[in-house]
């Protein structure tokens, strides 16, 4: 990894906390310290609390709960001092098209009608009141990916127009655990379904079915069926999104099976070979149909921008985000209809002000900006953050690092930091020496099948060169109490991830949270008081 300067250097600097040299605008280390000390569960519970709670109505965009939302982190960081991050505003307007596809609606292959829900999923992201497919052959193409850098192309020699593609989840290196294949275990961004599905429409296919699989997807089939239903949001390009495919979705392994069957294939064999090598084959006379009905709405959502202007660099920022959104609620169920978002994200939008409040307690402001970021539209493919990064207030060239907070531990401390894309930038420098003073040390993605390091906010950020950082609580508990916690808490966790049981819950230990935001005080604090720039590492690929 190229150093710009010696780790050695790095860590001292941290662990003096304000350094030996300080000149009449510098905090002292009892600054420093009451500043770390200053950030507490009591506090962070409490705008959990308020943020996860039924009247902010699952914090939808465009919704009177992104009206509430956005209006608490105003008064919020109003109170702390920050200013408007976009002009005299802080907020920053995200122009959006909301699709939703009725539930009306049935895929026919084969002969027999799949059911939305249970069998599939299915959507459209074009802008029109109604798409279709019409006897499309089906063609599998493996995993639907063309990349020349690993010599893999599924597409190749084969035209897709007019046809629909079958196409498996994550990419082959997850598939062979050969860790000279792809990533390895760690999934690629051609593991991820928006590429599946962009891919697709690159290569002129009418339709895209992506096959469910739990464990290479890391959800099970009803995150599929909360996360892809209602309301769609995305943006509206000129061709009024005519270049995606007609019809996307999802079919779960038992449909994928049964489809398989029919073509006179078998699904277990054509995953084998289609993790061998670049693969397609014709699923026989197969032809799928089916009709989406739209309701089309265009709205704008907000990014929230606050800044603390830096006392003597105030062009230079180090930005800390978390999206504020979450799924909304769903009116055609009985009983609880609201997704509250508790974990995801009124965890990570709360610590947002947590840390905002530690930098507005110092005597004197950061040599640097410090600038608070609450995005949208995360739950629909990190929509808020991708505007922003190809609409920034602060220049690329002007951002130091992203801190990015989503999804905090809620199951005690740690003796281990989990860092998803661990040796992606320098930042993994400022975030070993932050975390050794707490008696932690940091460890790898625990779940690199998941591909998380392109699934929040950071990634819009590290696309056009910023480097980010995406940590949280790791995976070895500090004690045996907490070992136990998590044992208790570990189904509750899992199966309310995207479902309407992501509530606040008393038995959650947020110390591990407040660790980790104070780690990422910390990192920010070190940044906003050097000249340091933290690279990306030679193996990046956003190093270019």
């Amino acid at each position: 990894m190229k150093k710009i300067i010696g780790l050695t250097l790095i860590v001292s600097v941290v662990l003096s906390a304000c350094g030996t040299k300080h000149d009449v605008k510098s905090n002292t280390a009892a600054d420093f310290t009451a500043s770390y000390n200053s950030i507490n569960k009591e506090q962070l519970i409490g705008h959990i609390k308020v943020l996860a709670s039924d009247e902010f109505e699952g914090r939808a965009p465009s919704s009177k709960g992104e009206e509430l939302t956005l209006d608490y982190l105003t008064k919020q960081l109003t109170a702390l001092g920050f200013k408007p991050g976009n002009g005299d505003s802080f907020l920053q307007a995200v122009p959006m098209v909301s699709i939703e596809a009725s539930p009306d609606m049935t895929l026919s292959i084969g002969g027999k009608d799949y059911q939305y829900g249970h069998d599939m999923v299915m959507s459209s992201s074009r802008i029109s009141d109604f798409e279709q497919l019409k006897d499309s052959e089906l063609v599998f193409v493996g995993y639907g990916v063309n990349a020349p850098e690993y010599n893999w192309n599924d597409y190749q020699g084969l035209d897709v127009k007019g046809k629909t593609v079958v196409i498996l989840v994550n990419d082959p290196g997850f598939a062979t655990q050969d860790p000279t294949l792809f990533n390895g275990n760690a999934m690629t961004y051609y593991g991820r379904w928006t590429y599946k599905y962009e891919e697709a429409s690159r290569q002129g296919a009418e339709g895209a079915i992506i096959i469910h699989e739990t464990a290479p997807a890391s959800y099970n089939w009803s995150v599929v069926e909360h996360s892809w239903t209602g309301p769609q949001f995305g943006f509206v390009r000129d061709d009024f999104n005519k270049g995606r495919v007609a019809v996307e979705g999802w079919v779960n392994s038992d449909v994928a099976k049964e489809l398989f069957a029919k073509a006179g294939l078998n699904f277990e064999q054509a995953k084998a070979e289609a993790a061998k090598g670049s693969y397609h084959i014709d699923m026989g006379n197969l032809t799928a149909s089916i009709t989406v009905k739209n309701t089309v709405k265009e709205s704008v959502s907000y990014n929230f921008i606050a800044t603390l202007p830096g006392s003597t660099k105030p062009d230079e920022h180090i930005i800390y985000t978390a999206h504020w959104d979450h799924l909304g609620k769903d009116t055609s169920l009985t009983g609880d209809q609201i997704y509250n978002g508790a974990v995801d994200n009124a965890s990570g939008t709360g610590a947002l002000i947590e840390v905002a409040e530690a930098f507005a307690q110092l005597p004197i402001a950061p040599m640097r900006s410090i600038t608070i970021m609450a995005v949208t539209a995360e739950e629909q493919g990190l929509l808020g953050s991708k505007f922003y990064a190809a609409n920034p207030i602060i220049p690329a060239a002007k951002t130091v690092a992203n801190i990015n907070m989503d999804a905090l531990g809620v199951d005690g401390r740690s003796s281990d930091v989990s860092v998803y894309g661990l040796g992606q930038s320098e930042l993994d420098n400022f975030l070993k020496a932050a975390v050794n003073k707490q008696g932690r040390v940091i460890a790898g993605d625990p779940r690199p099948a998941a591909g998380i390091y392109y699934r929040s906010d950071h990634f819009a950020f590290a696309n056009i060169g910023i480097p980010a950082l995406y940590a949280k609580t790791g995976k070895t508990p500090v004690d045996e109490a907490t070992k136990v916690l998590r044992a208790q808490l570990k189904d509750s966790l899992g199966k309310c991830y995207h479902n309407l049981c992501d509530e606040y819950n008393e038995a959650w230990d947020m110390s591990g949270a407040v660790q980790d935001m104070q780690a990422f005080f910390e990192i920010g604090y070190q940044l906003s008081k050097e000249n340091v720039w933290p690279q990306w590492s030679q193996t990046s690929e956003f190093k270019r």
